[in-house]
């Protein structure tokens, strides 16, 4: 790692699990989370990642944004925030002293929710590009006591930066469509479970009927977004060597599960 700077204790346990050609830029960020990329940051997708970027939506975006963002594309009848971690629960099927990964983190709501679940023998490390989403996550982190078990990376979530095998588990939630190659991501991710690991996604869908669609494209032009059709994510799964893939449809949205073959 670049410089000498003692790094915290959770920060510390996730350090070997950067691939080697990622371990010396990093650097300890004075928010404290562990920047890989500095002032190379990818190329934004569309309007929704630029949001993401800025320092407005960090301070919403567990209240206000994602659940209603969420609500809106899951239906009205779909499953709310609690839910939703609920099924990111049961997908990656976690237990204490599990490492897991959480790609495209944001301001670490679920990546503490999983540190809770591993407790402090496990490690939940939570990858983002965003500045103020990062520094967000750590301070709510801190005031939740749980920096012994979660630490956070500034990194470029479609070219996971870690070794391969290093994970239990990896979670993608509300993410994979504003990838600029969402198929390059599941390559990435899947090298970096261990044989029998757990995945779990929660991302777009298209819809059924020929109106819906069209309006579909054009707000995903717009905004950056993809939406993938209602058998791409699982059979991308399947053909990435992972069984017991399961799916779940509620509104323009799927959460998508399996488990890397042994």
């Amino acid at each position: 790692m670049a410089g000498a700077t003692e790094l915290p204790q959770a920060l510390e346990r996730a350090h070997p699990l950067l691939a080697s050609g990622a371990r010396d830029p990093a650097r300890l960020h004075p928010a404290g989370y562990l920047d890989l990329i500095g002032a190379a940051a990818p190329r934004s997708t569309g309007a929704v990642q630029d949001l993401m970027l800025t320092g407005a939506v960090p301070r919403i975006y567990e209240r206000w944004w994602r659940p209603a963002l969420g609500r809106v594309a899951k239906g009205a009848f779909g499953p709310g925030m609690a839910d939703e971690h609920r099924i990111a629960r049961l997908l990656l099927g976690l237990s204490p002293g599990d490492g897991v990964l959480d790609v495209a983190c944001g301001t670490g709501n679920f990546t503490r929710g999983f540190g809770r679940t591993v407790g402090p023998l496990g490690l939940a490390v939570g990858i983002d590009v965003s500045e103020p989403m990062l520094a967000r996550a750590v301070r709510d982190t801190a005031q939740a006591g749980l920096a012994d078990r979660c630490a956070y990376v500034r990194g470029n979530a479609s070219e996971l930066p870690f070794v391969d095998g290093g994970f239990d588990a990896v979670c993608c939630f509300a993410a994979l469509h504003l990838f600029e190659d969402p198929m390059r991501a599941l390559d990435r991710m899947t090298a970096a479970l261990a044989p029998g690991g757990r995945i779990a996604i929660f991302t777009s869908t298209r819809g059924r009927t020929p109106a819906l669609r069209t309006l579909e494209s054009i707000a995903g032009a717009r905004s950056g977004s993809r939406m993938f059709e209602r058998w791409e994510v699982r059979r991308a799964l399947e053909r990435r060597g992972f069984a017991e893939v399961r799916q779940r449809i509620t509104g323009i949205t799927q959460f998508v599960g399996g488990r890397l073959a042994d």
